[in-house]
């Protein structure tokens, strides 16, 4: 593990990234898939154009040469985040906290814990990518990028506003904005950031944290 130093220079690097970044995901989420769901009658094909090739084009790839490129400057270089071993053992509380909460809260809602009418295979296209391209990008890039040795609190909650904010575009264009923040659910967007945040600093394997990402949005899936 590297201690980079910390410099003014980080910052146009961060802005510019953010600027890019957002800007390109909105205009997708707003016109971008609309277009691709017009162009391929398959569903299954064109979740895997949006969330396969196109989600990976404008995430992960950039983040992974980013990562690289800025190799002196990370906290955690990308070859260790991928490379190191992990007990998994220390997670599975984690892991089972997740399938309690989100089993129960579906037992709450139907009054029952069966897999939901609104879930298609389809979807299971869209929990196979989005724990690698977001983790890449809000975990081994972005939180990469600002923590510093001893320091990790206030770039960890930066990173749960981030990740927050990157979620607007698709629920401003489901026009579901007001009734997540209404019902309180955004809320979930921070919390698992830091819990994210958290097993990917302590196990310095970014595969932890995708793996708690996937399976979240498995059972949220199924259940929800």
């Amino acid at each position: 593990m590297k201690r980079p130093t910390q410099t003014k220079s980080k910052i146009p690097v961060l802005l510019l990234y953010l600027l890019l970044f957002y800007g390109v995901w909105s205009l997708w989420e707003f016109w971008g898939k609309d277009a691709i769901d017009r162009a391929v009658e398959n569903e299954f094909l064109a979740q895997w154009i949006k969330s396969g090739l196109i989600k990976n084009a404008v995430w992960t790839l950039p983040a992974i040469w980013l990562a690289h490129r800025f190799q002196d400057d990370v906290y955690i270089p990308l070859k260790t985040m991928f490379t190191s071993r992990v007990n998994i053992l220390k997670y599975l509380l984690v892991f089972a906290g997740f399938t309690v909460y989100l089993l129960l809260g579906a037992w709450i809602t139907n009054s029952r814990i069966a897999v939901s009418d609104g879930f298609r295979y389809r979807d299971l296209i869209i929990v196979l990518f989005v724990g690698i391209t977001e983790e890449m990008v809000f975990r081994g890039w972005l939180l990469n990028f600002t923590v510093i040795e001893n320091r990790t609190w206030g770039p960890v909650l930066l990173n749960a506003v981030l990740f927050l904010l990157i979620h607007f575009p698709i629920w401003i264009a489901n026009g579901m904005f007001s009734d997540t923040f209404l019902s309180l659910n955004a809320l979930c967007i921070p919390l698992l950031s830091i819990i994210f945040a958290w097993s990917f600093l302590k196990s310095k394997s970014l595969w932890i944290p995708i793996a708690l990402h996937m399976y979240w949005d498995l059972l949220t899936f199924l259940f929800y």
